[in-house]
């Protein structure tokens, strides 16, 4: 599968100091044989609050939407 990161997405992930390779690591993981839009929640070591990415499947393509780490208070 191929991923790609949409100009949105690069700009939240240098907004947050969140690295593409991060962001990888937890794809690698997840089951992403859903067609169309999907949401992972997800802790990572680094940082203070669960980062949500939207990614979204179409054929072989995975394009990642958007990347946050989510407000204080939220939980998963």
């Amino acid at each position: 599968m191929k991923v790609k990161f949409s100009r949105h997405a690069k700009r939240r992930a240098k907004l947050y100091n969140i690295s593409e390779s991060v962001i990888l690591r937890i794809l690698e993981n997840k089951d992403l044989s859903r067609q169309g839009i999907n949401e992972i929640l997800e802790n990572v070591e680094g940082f203070k609050y669960p980062l949500k990415i939207i990614v979204a499947v179409e054929n072989d393509i995975i394009t990642i939407v958007t990347s946050y780490p989510l407000k204080k208070g939220r939980k998963i």
